[in-house]
């Protein structure tokens, strides 16, 4: 069976732009990708990508791009961004992304282990922050800008993606593209996308056309993608998730249309009204917090309302979820919430949303249930830069909690020390210059060990608990998944980054930074007199005893040992810049157990 949008596709090479260029020629609609500058949006038509994607591709071989070369990109979301990519992949070249948060050795690393010989980036704040991996590394031949007047002068490695173009137009029917286009193929190397790990330097992650296309065929089978659909896409293309993401999106002739940062959502959710999109699970705990700020400080009746709304709505989908009868009256309570509350949620995200699809952490119940309830379906997925997208929940088969089930083609099962394994197509090749790190990862038998622990359940649902390095041992011998843990405190809304500490010692505790905004409302709220910098707010023994109440309360129904039962408060959040989390916002424990050995001593015991 193949996917609608995707009938007459297997008659084509399996490549990736193959793939994406047959789909805006089909389809050539008038906003095939769309980007705003200023108050206007602007749009590119499906006839004008496949125009600009041939004229960059021919333009970078005049400037001596061959099949193999690695050609590296660090630049925010924009269709420049998509349009390199695809013209890269074209010549058999291959694409190696750069998160814009690396810090300077990592980018200095990625160019050198990869040997890119060319660089894209979009301007001259990025060109200032990788400035100095850039001069260091001698066999990077040209720079290539996004912005026009990002330019160096003087510079004579550098140039403009518009020269770029002008010198792909020039050589007019010199060069034949779709010859180019024609001799790609499946087992080319696309991409090597370099892994943001917790520990270590970082590992350069091999994929294959194949990897990629095998992965859009089978989601376009899994999920109800329409052409008619518009998207919006905010997560950093040099991540997995969007990239795989644009690829399916593309090949189904959705609209796609650019947002650079989050600071821009509100208003693009608006203006775009999007039918389907990705997100993680932070920008939801973001967008809850504020929503449930919003109701409970209305005051008076429409609190009451908000309240009684919420409550309407986690009874409701609970039951729906556990397969239990919901009573007539249930029901008519929930039509009741949807209309006079609910309503403006669905408005906030545009009003036309069918489904989100989430990657990334585990997403708590309560959030999930309320946007449920809202009539903003989340569907939970799963995958990582080794294998693209495994999993995820479908519209019709959604169960909370779990990250659903395989995409057809895709094999999952639980191994040794209930490790997730994965096999299937969109397995990657390998890392790059590490054949020990390799064999470490892909077994005998062609199965990937992802390090996540989970199980199974009857219905076939996967689930994930928690990183196998990242469990931890309590002194009386009780192993902890902080993960589990974690993304219960993230329903407070006073907590904005919780990480869950405890390794060796006798008791749970929790490293927590206060949503400082939402935490000061509250202490003036509750009539608890707190004065003072935030960090003599962290000091003070009623502004932690009231975040405390909130840990311990979310984790009352874990077993006694997972249970938080003191926390630190911390001023700041944690950051990239600090070396405290990696470009995809993961939290290394190893550094924050060793920056705050001490804070951790105190509430956890030695």
């Amino acid at each position: 069976m193949i996917a609608e949008n995707l009938i007459g596709f297997e008659n084509i090479p399996q490549t990736i732009p193959h793939f994406c260029i047959e789909s805006f020629r089909r389809n050539n609609k008038r906003d095939a990708l769309a980007y705003k500058i200023g108050d206007v949006w602007n749009y590119i038509s499906g006839t004008d990508v496949v125009e600009k994607i041939r004229r960059i591709a021919i333009g970078l071989s005049q400037l001596g791009v061959k099949a193999g070369d690695r050609i590296a990109i660090i630049s925010e979301n924009r269709p420049e961004w998509s349009l390199t990519d695809l013209a890269i992949l074209s010549l058999r070249a291959v694409n190696v992304p750069i998160y814009t948060t690396q810090a300077v050795d990592q980018i200095r690393y990625i160019l050198e282990d990869s040997g890119a010989k060319m660089l894209f980036v979009s301007g001259k704040k990025l060109l200032k922050h990788a400035e100095q991996a850039i001069q260091s590394v001698e066999r990077i031949e040209k720079l290539v800008f996004f912005d026009s007047d990002s330019k160096p002068e003087g510079d004579n490695r550098s140039v403009t993606l518009t020269e770029v173009e002008q010198l792909g137009e020039a050589a007019g029917d010199s060069i034949d593209f779709e010859q180019l286009l024609s001799e790609v193929k499946a087992d080319d190397l696309a991409t090597i996308i370099y892994t943001s790990g917790t520990t270590g330097e970082p590992k350069g992650v091999m994929l294959t056309h194949e990897n990629f296309v095998s992965n859009v065929v089978s989601i376009s089978r899994g999920l109800p993608i329409r052409s008619s659909d518009r998207s919006l896409a905010v997560l950093p293309l040099s991540h997995i998730f969007e990239r795989t993401v644009f690829y399916v999106l593309c090949s189904n002739g959705v609209s796609i249309h650019y947002c650079s940062s989050f600071d821009q959502l509100a208003s693009h959710l608006q203006e775009v009204k999007p039918t389907i999109m990705t997100a993680v699970p932070r920008l939801f705990e973001q967008v809850y917090h504020k929503i449930v700020k919003k109701g409970k400080s209305a005051g008076g009746y429409k609190t009451k309302l908000f309240d009684w709304a919420l409550k309407v709505g986690q009874e409701y989908w609970t039951a729906k979820d556990m397969h239990e009868s919901v009573s007539p009256v249930l029901s008519a309570k929930q039509a009741l919430a949807s209309r006079l509350v609910f309503s403006k949620w669905r408005d906030g995200v545009g009003g036309s949303l069918r489904f989100f699809v989430s990657g990334g952490a585990p997403l708590s119940k309560k959030l999930s249930y309320a946007f449920w309830a809202a009539g903003i379906p989340i569907l939970q997925g799963y995958g990582m830069t080794e294998a693209c997208i495994v999993c995820a929940n479908r519209p019709e088969d959604n169960k909370v909690g779990s990250i659903g089930t395989p995409f057809e083609g895709i094999e999952m099962k639980i191994g040794a020390q209930d490790e997730i394994l994965i096999r299937g197509a969109n397995v990657m090749q390998g890392y790059y210059n590490k054949p020990e790190e390799t064999s470490k990862a892909l077994d005998k038998e062609g199965f990937y060990h992802t390090g996540d622990v989970g199980y199974q359940d009857k219905d076939g649902h996967f689930y994930v608990t928690d990183r196998l390095k990242d469990l931890f041992k309590l002194s009386n011998g009780k192993y902890v998944a902080p993960l589990q843990v974690e993304s219960l405190l993230k329903q407070s809304p006073l907590i904005s980054q919780p990480v869950v500490v405890g390794s060796g010692r006798k008791q749970v505790g929790a490293l927590i930074v206060p949503d400082w905004e939402t935490l000061k409302e509250t202490l003036k709220d509750e009539g608890i007199e707190a004065e003072g910098t935030r960090e003599e707010l962290c000091e003070n023994p009623m502004v932690v005893k009231r975040v405390q109440k909130d840990a311990v309360e979310l984790t009352r129904e874990l077993n006694d040992y997972e249970r938080v039962k003191r926390v630190y408060l911390l001023p700041r959040e944690f950051s990239i810049d600090k070396g405290e989390m990696t470009p995809t916002l993961k939290i290394k424990r190893g550094v924050i157990d060793e920056k705050y050995e001490e804070a951790i001593d105190e509430i956890c015991g030695n």
